[in-house]
């Protein structure tokens, strides 16, 4: 491993343990084992240093989607792709994603995190376009917003920063298939089956 990507590794897990704005570059020096001043010959800010760490990974995910989107499956196999392409960015890469995800890593007025913040917001947008796409055909309820449908989806799948850990018993795949079964045909059992109200 190269000392950049060692930096950049080590930057990662500190990030990740105790926030970014409550990392300095001291804190990334010691651990990586280095002086704090051999950090500033490769980057300049934690601004910077925080895209290399979440950027690349933030990029793929709309890439990939962005190729879902133009594939000629169904809107629901579209869907199962889309949750599959968001929750496998969390294995091998879970700490990226968990860094990326934290909400307090955004450095207001930062000119620097804009190629981030635009990268995210065209996810997010495309993801609409996905359940839009869904109900133009009959294939999703249309009675729901496609947007507040989209982050929906998003907040529970970006939960899974919180408590998951790879390694233990619960798997990328079993999230996968969990998730998609939940988002697609509810807990119920789909669509149309409603409750069961005493007395009826």
């Amino acid at each position: 491993m190269s000392r950049r990507a060692e930096i950049i590794r080590r930057a990662t897990e500190v990030f990740e343990r105790q926030g970014v704005n409550r990392t300095s570059f001291e804190d990334i020096a010691q651990a990586v084992g280095i002086k704090r001043e051999a950090i500033y010959y490769y980057f300049k800010s934690r601004a910077e240093l925080l895209l290399e760490v979440i950027l690349p990974q933030s990029v793929a995910l709309l890439n990939n989607i962005r190729l879902i989107q133009r594939t000629q499956l169904s809107s629901r196999e579209k869907l199962h792709e889309a949750i599959r392409n968001h929750l496998d960015s969390f294995n091998p890469n879970y700490l990226e994603m968990s860094v990326a995800l934290r909400e307090d890593h955004f450095f207001g007025g930062d000119d620097r995190l804009t190629e981030l913040r635009l990268t995210w917001q065209n996810y997010d947008r495309v993801w609409s376009e996905l359940i839009a796409e869904g109900q133009a055909v009959g294939e999703f309820r249309p009675d729901l917003d496609p947007k507040m449908v989209a982050y929906g989806i998003l907040g529970m799948c970006n939960w899974v920063t919180r408590w998951y850990h790879p390694g233990k018993d619960v798997t990328i795949s079993d999230l996968i298939e969990t998730y998609f079964t939940m988002i697609a045909d509810g807990i119920t059992g789909g669509i149309g089956t409603g409750p069961d109200i005493p007395g009826d």
